[in-house]
Formats: structure tokens, C-alpha cells, sequence
């Protein structure tokens, strides 16, 4: 039987060999990997350096090192999960996940407590959204839009889940134990679920790019289209996960609770999974240029609006839902934007180059967000500063249309 012929019976017969135990999974494993490896930090940083006299400036800068080598090690793992798949890959990431926590919980010092960042980064870049894309991307291709939708519809519950859930535990424990009993949490419900629901086989990669686009992975990295978009992409992810680290001390600095701060963070994530159902609708409607330009600029009227918005606290409650909203369309946009230009085939390699420096830019915000807050007189006017980052990008990601392409 020909290859088209093999290609056409799975496409009738729905995939059989698509494992079905993958996308469930995958969306509890995503709650959870972020929620706790991820979420907890900023909730739990307050209490970190109240107990231990570090300053906020060095246990972010430990944070952000965890990005940074997420960032690098993603174009590796990117080759793999192409070649591979994501079983051995998002297991081994849970395995590491839980080692770094039990070593950030039990750090003596700043620079234990700093590997351990390092080597939750090693589990960032092999759980968290670019290897789950990947899977899904091939696995349920040519409908990877719905499936993609669906597992970012849960992760947007992470920080809801989590961040309360966090701010309670720290509440009845000290920070230490609070980490330990969520590495706990993260071994019993990610290790199994990984090396269990991902056995399904791998399927071969899908056919080139189309006619009219470059047909390389090296070609399409050096297009003019590509470094735009990473560029867009890049400025786009840094204001996000400014506005994300920092959001809880800009309303700690406005008199709020931190309790009410928290739900403020989880809010946004309750957003982020009503923005996602509205992103198949919002694709069909628009081409991938015009949608990223959109999205991003209305990241930007957002994070201004937090500026310029100092209570009540129920009128915060409710932009952190519409941030949360257009933060979850962003999510999606990111996932679909090498397949939206170039198409499926080495997927993960290409999506691998372009969340480099994006994660690289997460990796730098809650740092640099932190650090710039003094000299710039404050969180409300380091989120106006980042709103025109915002601006700026959307500007640039009006021009990524790939030659040969209608916008």
C-alpha cells in the first residue's frame, strides 16, 4: 500500500492508532506542571525573601535563569519529540520537575536554591507547552486546532487552581514545606501520566511546506516573515510575563490583600480559558498576520489599563479577567503560528527556533520587570512601559505574512 494510501485509511478511520488516554492527560499534566512550577513562585517569592533575607532582585534573577534554560534546551528537545515523540521526554521532565523542587525547598543557600531553578528548567522546556504542542500538532493533524484548544483550555486553569491553592498552603506551612508538598503533587499526578497516556505510536512527519514558501527548516528560520515573527513574539512574551510576575507586587503595593492579590493572578487564569474557546472562531475569521497584530495590541491596552487603574478591587478583578482573555487567545496564536506559515512538517524543530527567544524574553521579564520598577517610579509606570512594548510588536507582526502567501 502506498504511503498516500496508508495516510488516507488513518485519516478515515479517525487515527486509530492515535492513543486516547494523550489528550486527557495531557491537559491534567499541563494544570499541573504549570500551576506548581510556575504559578507557586510568584505567589510564594514574598515569603521566600521575608524568610530567608534574600532580596526579591536575586530569587527572580534564580527564576528567570529556569527560563532561560528552557529556552536553550527547547531546540534540542525540538529535534527530538520530531523524531521521537513526547513519551520519554515529557516523563523525564516530571522526574526533574520534582527533583528541582525538593532541592528549591531545601536550598541552604541562594546558590542551591538557584540550581534548583536551573534544573526546573530542564523540566519547563520538557512538559510545559512546546513538547504537548508538538504531540498534539502531529498526533491529531490535520484537526491539531481543536486539540490544541482543548489542552490550552486547561492549562489556563493553573494559575486558578494553583495560585490560590498556593497562597492557602503557605498560609498553614512555611514556604519549604508548601514546595515539598507540591512536589509531591507534581510526581503522583505527572510521572504517571506521561510514561502511561503517551505509548501511542509516532507517527512519520507530514508532507513539506506548501508550494511558494521556503521548504527548508534553515530556509524558513533565515525568511524575512520568520525573524518578524519571532521578533513580534518575543517583545509580546516579555510584557506578558512582566505583567504576569509583577501583577501580584503592583497590587500588593496598592494596599491589597495577598490573598486578594492571588485570586487576582488565578483570575487571569479563568480568563485565559474563555479567551481559548474563542480562538477556532477568531482563526477562521482572520488571516495569521491580522490575528497576531490584534492579540498583541490588545495585550498592550491591558497591561495599560492596570496601570491607569488603581481599584476598585472588583473593577481589577474583572480586567484581570479580560487581561486573562486575551492572554489565552496569545497562547494559541503562539501554537499555531508555524503551522498557520509553513505547515506541520518539523514542527517541533521550527517551533522549537522561534520559542528560543521568546522563552529567552520570559526568561529575562520577571527579572528585568523587578529591577526596572524603582527607576521607573513604580509598577504602575513599569506597566505603561510595557504596554508600548506591546504596542511596538503588534506594529511588527503586522508584517509576517510569508511571500508567496495572501495576508
Amino acid at each position: 500500500m502506498s504511503d498516500l494510501s496508508v495516510a488516507t485509511a488513518a485519516a478515515v478511520t479517525d487515527q486509530p492508532t492515535r492513543p486516547r488516554a494523550a489528550l486527557p492527560a495531557l491537559c491534567l499534566t499541563q494544570i499541573t506542571s504549570w500551576g506548581i512550577v510556575y504559578y507557586a513562585f510568584p505567589v510564594l517569592n514574598p515569603q521566600i525573601t521575608t524568610a530567608t533575607g534574600w532580596s526579591a532582585a536575586t530569587t527572580t534573577a534564580a527564576f528567570s535563569a529556569a527560563l532561560l534554560v528552557s529556552a536553550l534546551a527547547g531546540i534540542r528537545i525540538g529535534r527530538i519529540l520530531d523524531a521521537r515523540g513526547p513519551r520519554t521526554v515529557m516523563t523525564a521532565g516530571s522526574v526533574i520537575g520534582t527533583a528541582s523542587l525538593v532541592v528549591i525547598a531545601t536550598a541552604p543557600n541562594l546558590m542551591l536554591f538557584t540550581v534548583g531553578w536551573l534544573l526546573a528548567g530542564l523540566a519547563m522546556a520538557s512538559t510545559f507547552y512546546q513538547p504537548a504542542f508538538a504531540a498534539l500538532t502531529r498526533w491529531w493533524a490535520p484537526n491539531h486546532i481543536r486539540a490544541l484548544t482543548t489542552v490550552t483550555l486547561a492549562g489556563g486553569l493553573a494559575s486558578t487552581v494553583f495560585a490560590p491553592l498556593t497562597a492557602q498552603l503557605s498560609g498553614h506551612f512555611d514556604w519549604r514545606d508548601t514546595y515539598l508538598i507540591l512536589a509531591a503533587v507534581l510526581a503522583a499526578v505527572t510521572i504517571p501520566a506521561h510514561a502511561f497516556a503517551l505509548r501511542g505510536p509516532w507517527p512519520p512527519a507530514p508532507p513539506p511546506a506548501p508550494t511558494g514558501v521556503p521548504a527548508t527548516p534553515g530556509a524558513i528560520t533565515r525568511s524575512r516573515p520568520f525573524l518578524l515573527l519571532a521578533a513580534a513574539l518575543t517583545l509580546s512574551a516579555f510584557a506578558m510575563y512582566a505583567v504576569v510576575v509583577t501583577l501580584v507586587p503592583l497590587l500588593l503595593n496598592r494596599g491589597y490583600t495577598a490573598t486578594q492579590a492571588a485570586w487576582a493572578l488565578g483570575l487571569g487564569g479563568a480568563g485565559q480559558t474563555l479567551g481559548r474557546t474563542l480562538y477556532a472562531a477568531l482563526a477562521r475569521r482572520s488571516s495569521p498576520a491580522l490575528r497576531a497584530a490584534v492579540l498583541i495590541g490588545l495585550g498592550g491596552v491591558t497591561t495599560a489599563a492596570f496601570a491607569l487603574v488603581p481599584g476598585p478591587y472588583s473593577l481589577l478583578a474583572v480586567l484581570a479577567v479580560v487581561a486573562g482573555t486575551v492572554r489565552g487567545n496569545l497562547t494559541l496564536l503562539q501554537a499555531t503560528a508555524v503551522t498557520d506559515r509553513w505547515g506541520a512538517n518539523r514542527y517541533g524543530r521550527l517551533s522549537g527556533i522561534l520559542a528560543a527567544p521568546m522563552t529567552t524574553a520570559s526568561a529575562l521579564a520577571p527579572f528585568a520587570g523587578t529591577a526596572l520598577a524603582v527607576p521607573l517610579g513604580g509598577y504602575p509606570h513599569l506597566f505603561v512601559v510595557l504596554s508600548l512594548v506591546s504596542a511596538a510588536a503588534a506594529l511588527i507582526a503586522w508584517h509576517t505574512t510569508p511571500t508567496g502567501r495572501t495576508a
